[in-house]
């Protein structure tokens, strides 16, 4: 029996970017009808009031925490008060109000940025705060911890069916292109497409090439998330586990390749014909971050999305919405 019904108010924060229409669009195909959005320009989520008026409004008795301010390593490290201050604003106005007007069932996510920078591979939900951060993205690190915290502290001590997934490295449709905020994946295609639009002859890629990242495609995310949002018995989950530091599930596709194994990927998706150079005086990050996805496995779910179709069908994406001019950029 699922946990959420088609006739439910349910809430996507932060509908427009990569994961939250990604839901908008699951929850869709699967016939929920009762779905409420807001753009940032109609509800600005770090006003405290405006936040708590939204909520005694509208009501929702399902919400999915996908608004959040991201970016890449050079974005992380360059704005870390903004990410920091910002992240903490959004997901706490959001909480709090979501346990204050009763909605019964919420999800926050986060990333998988929350775990240590040399943490166990495959990374298991119990390495949380077992070492250091990695201090590129901390910041943004220590907003979703604290949200997390939030979240699992409103279940123990309130009683609700709150509860965190912790998503890896994402892309897909709606992804951000930007030339220096972005994320690995959108990053790599626009290179190699302005590369090939360009007839360039050489295209340059940050870091080393050879850490190990994770990589699920945004609709096949959204899948786990509704299907957890479904199915997931909470607390009976959760008290399973016998254990206070398990406070998440971690959703991803159990496999990784190396930057320069994903660069090449890339070149050959956009048809790319010259040299890659790899500019080592940027950050590389941790050397690998695969996530254990042995829980989630376990309840039913796994990804079906392979990342060479991903990356076409983001990549379709890209040149469909340039030609537009509707490229987040």
């Amino acid at each position: 029996m699922a946990h959420i019904s088609l006739t439910d108010r349910i809430y996507i924060a932060g509908h427009t970017g990569l994961v939250g229409s990604a839901i908008l669009r699951g929850l869709k195909s699967r016939g929920y009808k009762n779905l409420i959005v807001r753009t940032r320009e109609e509800l600005d989520l770090s006003n405290a009031k405006d936040v708590q008026a939204f909520f005694k409004e509208q009501s929702p008795e399902v919400v999915f925490i996908a608004a959040a301010k991201v970016g890449g390593i050079y974005a992380n490290n360059t704005y870390r008060a903004d990410f920091l201050i910002q992240n903490l604003n959004i997901q706490n106005n959001i909480i709090w109000n979501a346990l204050t007007y009763e909605c019964k069932r919420l999800v926050f996510l986060g990333s998988s940025c929350i775990y240590p920078k040399l943490a166990q591979q495959p990374i298991a939900e119990s390495q949380l705060l077992t070492s250091n951060l990695e201090y590129t993205n901390r910041p943004y690190a220590i907003a979703k911890i604290a949200g997390l915290e939030l979240v699992d502290s409103i279940r123990k001590q309130y009683n609700k069916e709150f509860f965190s997934i912790m998503p890896t490295n994402l892309y897909g449709p709606g992804d951000n292109y930007h030339p220096k905020n972005s994320h690995v994946v959108p990053a790599l295609l626009r290179k190699f497409h302005e590369g090939t639009v360009t007839k360039q002859d050489v295209v340059e890629v940050w870091g080393t090439g050879k850490v190990l990242r994770e990589f699920l495609y945004s609709d096949d995310c959204a899948s786990g998330i509704i299907f957890l949002a479904e199915q997931l018995n909470v607390q009976t989950f959760f008290s399973e586990m016998n254990n206070n530091d398990f406070s998440h599930i971690n959703l991803g596709t159990g496999e990784d390749i190396t930057i320069k194994e994903l660069a090449d990927l890339c070149k050959a998706t956009t048809g790319f014909q010259g040299e890659i150079v790899y500019n080592t005086t940027y950050p590389d990050g941790p050397p690998r971050k695969l996530l254990d996805i042995g829980h989630i496995k376990s309840i039913g779910w796994e990804s079906r999305i392979s990342l060479d179709d991903g990356l076409k069908l983001s990549y379709d994406d890209f040149l469909s919405k340039s030609k537009d001019g509707n490229v987040r950029a």
